[in-house]
Protein backbone atom coordinates (compact mmCIF):
# COMPACT_ATOMS: atom_id res chain seq x y z
CA UNK A 1 0.00 0.00 0.00
CA UNK A 2 1.07 3.17 -0.87
CA UNK A 3 0.27 6.07 1.43
CA UNK A 4 1.86 9.18 0.15
CA UNK A 5 -0.77 10.51 -2.69
CA UNK A 6 2.02 12.26 -5.08
CA UNK A 7 3.62 8.64 -5.10
CA UNK A 8 0.40 7.12 -6.52
CA UNK A 9 -0.20 9.22 -9.21
CA UNK A 10 -3.32 10.69 -7.62
CA UNK A 11 -3.40 14.85 -7.59
CA UNK A 12 -3.85 15.10 -3.79
CA UNK A 13 -3.16 17.78 -1.78
CA UNK A 14 0.25 18.49 -1.82
CA UNK A 15 0.40 20.20 -5.32
CA UNK A 16 -2.47 22.06 -4.35
CA UNK A 17 -0.50 23.18 -1.88
CA UNK A 18 2.81 23.74 -3.32
CA UNK A 19 0.68 26.00 -6.67
CA UNK A 20 -1.06 28.37 -3.18
CA UNK A 21 2.48 28.74 -1.87
CA UNK A 22 4.27 29.51 -5.54
CA UNK A 23 1.31 31.97 -5.94
CA UNK A 24 1.83 33.66 -2.63
CA UNK A 25 5.26 33.91 -2.92
CA UNK A 26 4.95 35.70 -6.59
CA UNK A 27 2.79 37.89 -4.94
CA UNK A 28 5.18 38.57 -1.79
CA UNK A 29 7.83 39.46 -4.01
CA UNK A 30 5.33 41.58 -6.29
CA UNK A 31 3.76 43.35 -3.42
CA UNK A 32 7.53 43.79 -1.26
CA UNK A 33 8.96 45.36 -4.42
CA UNK A 34 5.57 47.90 -4.34
CA UNK A 35 5.82 49.23 -1.13
CA UNK A 36 9.79 49.18 -0.70
CA UNK A 37 9.36 51.88 -3.88
CA UNK A 38 6.76 53.43 -2.22
CA UNK A 39 7.92 54.02 0.90
CA UNK A 40 11.00 55.39 -0.27
CA UNK A 41 9.44 57.73 -2.92
CA UNK A 42 7.20 58.90 0.22
CA UNK A 43 10.92 59.29 2.41
CA UNK A 44 12.48 60.76 -0.14
CA UNK A 45 9.28 63.66 -1.52
CA UNK A 46 8.95 64.04 2.64
CA UNK A 47 12.69 65.14 2.88
CA UNK A 48 12.79 67.30 -0.04
CA UNK A 49 9.54 69.25 1.07
CA UNK A 50 10.88 69.83 4.71
CA UNK A 51 14.04 71.59 3.16
CA UNK A 52 16.04 70.32 5.58
CA UNK A 53 19.52 70.90 4.71
CA UNK A 54 21.16 67.35 5.86
CA UNK A 55 24.78 68.86 5.59
CA UNK A 56 24.01 71.75 7.37
CA UNK A 57 22.00 69.56 10.32
CA UNK A 58 24.84 67.56 10.97
CA UNK A 59 28.12 69.89 10.97
CA UNK A 60 29.80 71.01 13.68
CA UNK A 61 29.98 74.91 13.66
CA UNK A 62 32.61 76.78 11.91
CA UNK A 63 35.21 78.37 13.78
CA UNK A 64 38.19 80.66 12.07
CA UNK A 65 41.63 78.98 11.73
CA UNK A 66 44.30 81.49 10.56
CA UNK A 67 46.40 78.14 10.11
CA UNK A 68 44.19 77.38 7.23
CA UNK A 69 41.44 80.08 6.46
CA UNK A 70 41.86 83.46 5.08
CA UNK A 71 39.38 85.84 6.80
CA UNK A 72 37.70 88.77 4.69
CA UNK A 73 35.55 90.39 7.47
CA UNK A 74 36.61 91.83 11.19
CA UNK A 75 34.04 92.25 13.58
CA UNK A 76 33.72 93.69 17.08
CA UNK A 77 32.34 90.40 19.48
CA UNK A 78 31.71 90.71 23.25
CA UNK A 79 33.54 88.18 24.89
CA UNK A 80 32.95 86.96 28.04
CA UNK A 81 34.79 87.95 30.94
CA UNK A 82 36.46 91.26 29.12
CA UNK A 83 34.82 94.54 29.25
CA UNK A 84 35.71 95.62 25.95
CA UNK A 85 34.79 93.94 22.61
CA UNK A 86 37.36 92.52 20.73
CA UNK A 87 38.10 92.33 17.15
CA UNK A 88 37.59 88.52 15.62
CA UNK A 89 37.17 87.69 12.49
CA UNK A 90 33.02 87.34 11.69
CA UNK A 91 33.95 85.86 7.71
CA UNK A 92 36.58 83.83 6.10
CA UNK A 93 37.09 81.27 3.31
CA UNK A 94 38.34 77.92 3.99
CA UNK A 95 40.85 76.95 1.76
CA UNK A 96 40.49 73.10 2.69
CA UNK A 97 36.66 73.76 1.59
CA UNK A 98 36.68 73.32 -2.47
CA UNK A 99 32.93 74.54 -2.27
CA UNK A 100 34.50 77.97 -2.07
CA UNK A 101 31.80 79.69 -0.09
CA UNK A 102 32.39 82.37 3.12
CA UNK A 103 31.61 80.42 5.91
CA UNK A 104 30.38 83.26 8.78
CA UNK A 105 31.19 83.74 12.42
CA UNK A 106 27.46 81.99 13.83
CA UNK A 107 25.55 84.54 16.01
CA UNK A 108 24.28 81.57 18.90
CA UNK A 109 28.70 81.36 19.54
CA UNK A 110 29.52 82.93 22.22
CA UNK A 111 33.67 83.57 22.66
CA UNK A 112 35.18 82.85 26.34
CA UNK A 113 38.26 84.31 27.46
CA UNK A 114 40.25 81.44 29.76
CA UNK A 115 42.29 81.38 31.98
CA UNK A 116 45.38 81.12 30.38
CA UNK A 117 44.24 84.41 28.64
CA UNK A 118 42.86 82.47 24.82
CA UNK A 119 40.14 83.05 23.74
CA UNK A 120 37.27 79.54 23.24
CA UNK A 121 34.46 79.06 21.52
CA UNK A 122 31.41 78.27 23.50
CA UNK A 123 28.78 76.97 21.07
CA UNK A 124 26.08 75.98 23.95
CA UNK A 125 24.08 72.77 22.98
CA UNK A 126 24.36 71.35 19.19
CA UNK A 127 20.64 69.70 19.59
CA UNK A 128 18.93 70.09 16.82
CA UNK A 129 15.26 68.72 17.01
CA UNK A 130 14.30 68.43 12.88
CA UNK A 131 16.71 65.16 12.85
CA UNK A 132 14.85 64.05 15.55
CA UNK A 133 11.40 64.59 13.86
CA UNK A 134 13.24 63.32 10.94
CA UNK A 135 14.07 59.78 12.13
CA UNK A 136 10.77 59.41 13.29
CA UNK A 137 9.39 60.20 10.11
CA UNK A 138 11.36 57.64 8.87
CA UNK A 139 9.94 55.15 11.25
CA UNK A 140 6.54 55.86 10.99
CA UNK A 141 6.93 55.39 6.84
CA UNK A 142 9.23 52.25 6.92
CA UNK A 143 6.73 50.63 9.86
CA UNK A 144 3.74 51.42 7.90
CA UNK A 145 5.62 49.55 5.09
CA UNK A 146 5.93 46.62 6.73
CA UNK A 147 2.36 46.61 8.54
CA UNK A 148 0.64 47.23 5.04
CA UNK A 149 3.02 44.26 3.17
CA UNK A 150 2.10 41.75 6.48
CA UNK A 151 -1.63 42.68 5.63
CA UNK A 152 -1.43 42.66 2.35
CA UNK A 153 0.13 38.83 1.98
CA UNK A 154 -2.22 37.53 4.81
CA UNK A 155 -5.33 38.83 3.06
CA UNK A 156 -4.33 37.33 -0.55
CA UNK A 157 -3.30 34.21 1.22
CA UNK A 158 -6.54 33.84 3.20
CA UNK A 159 -8.35 34.77 0.14
CA UNK A 160 -6.93 32.06 -1.83
CA UNK A 161 -7.95 29.48 1.50
CA UNK A 162 -11.64 31.07 1.09
CA UNK A 163 -11.81 30.29 -3.10
CA UNK A 164 -10.35 26.79 -2.41
CA UNK A 165 -12.23 26.20 0.35
CA UNK A 166 -15.33 27.36 -1.91
CA UNK A 167 -14.56 25.26 -5.03
CA UNK A 168 -14.06 21.91 -2.49
CA UNK A 169 -17.40 22.46 -1.24
CA UNK A 170 -18.83 22.82 -5.01
CA UNK A 171 -17.44 19.84 -6.54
Amino acid sequence: MNADPTRSGEAGPVPEAEHRDSEVRRYASRVTITIIVLCNTVLLLGLWTSGIDLDRLIRTPDVFDPKKDVCLRVGWHKVRGVDKPIRLCSEWINLSDRSGQTHTFQRDTSVVEGADGRLYFDHGPQVDYRIVVLGIFFLVIISAGIMSNRYLIARYRARLEERRDGASTTS
